[in-house]
């Protein structure tokens, strides 16, 4: 792999992170395209520049919910701690996310050989494409239906909306079924409002992708790779990164997400016909 390509990558890397289009499944897809040898170990160095992003986007957040954390600790010791959950959006927010990790963290180390041999099959990266695509097209039909209900805030997310929205991005471990569309969607399915939606799953994503780095820390301190390559990479998903997360909070308020759900049936649905007619 060159410095280009790298940097087409990471750029690939850091668009599909946060577009509900899936990040695995272009990276399987995208290096075959261009003929670069790819690693799992480099694909999580690149997770690690979106992860970067979304910290540098939610800075704000993310520290107030660290002094949330730690002002519910000390609730513990007060018998105070449900009182403050309840109304303390920050301390919801926290442990909504820390709730919301549990399915995908599971799954992860209960599954994580079988969802790893998916990335090898293209047919598999197809078929959740269009899995992806049935999940957003989904999300907005309720939506819809549900239209003339207010959406809910913060404070009106329960602990079981955040375990099933949890749930969703740990299906989101196979290749082609988008973490950030499946956990959007399972927010609107959950009835929260769709500017909560985006966010909590981009703050969701945080411990998801900090967790798959450092089990796969080892394997990307051996990359074979020279630095170029490697930071290259890891610039350009962080930067791209940035401006998906910057855009899908402004687009998710007024408009459907149903493009996307036409996007991943159309790249599905080639990835699934056109190894057949090259035979």
């Amino acid at each position: 792999m060159d410095i280009i390509q790298a940097i087409i990558l990471g750029m690939v890397q850091g668009l599909t992170e946060f577009l509900p289009v899936s990040s695995s499944a272009h990276l399987v897809i995208v290096p075959e395209l261009l003929g670069a040898q790819s690693s799992l170990a480099f694909d999580t160095l690149l997770h690690v520049g979106t992860l970067v992003a979304v910290v540098g986007y939610f800075w704000k957040d993310i520290l107030a919910m660290i002094k949330a954390f730690l002002s519910s600790l000390k609730d513990l010791f007060r018998g105070k701690f449900r009182e403050g959950v309840k109304e303390d959006p920050f301390k919801r927010m926290t442990w909504l996310v820390l709730v919301g990790t549990i399915p995908a963290g599971l799954m992860g180390v209960l599954l994580k050989d079988q969802f790893e041999s998916l990335f090898n099959s293209v047919t598999a990266v197809g078929f959740f494409l269009l899995i992806t695509g049935v999940i957003l097209w989904a999300a907005e039909w309720i939506n819809r239906k549900n239209s003339d209900k207010k959406g809910k805030r913060i404070k009106e997310v329960s602990f079981t909306n955040s375990l099933v929205i949890g749930l969703f991005q740990g299906f989101a471990i196979a290749p082609g079924i988008s973490r950030s569309g499946s956990t959007i969607a399972a927010s609107l399915f959950s009835g929260l409002e769709r500017k909560l939606a985006a966010r909590y799953s981009f703050i969701l994503s945080i411990p998801a992708i900090l967790g798959a780095a450092l089990i796969q820390t080892k394997d990307i301190v051996s990359f074979d790779s020279n630095l170029g390559v490697l930071f290259g990479g890891f610039i350009s998903a962080m930067i791209f990164s940035y401006l998906a997360v910057k855009f899908m909070m402004g687009y998710i308020q007024k408009h459907s997400l149903v493009i996307f759900s036409y996007y991943c049936w159309i790249v599905g649905g080639l990835t699934l016909i056109i190894p057949l007619l090259w035979k």
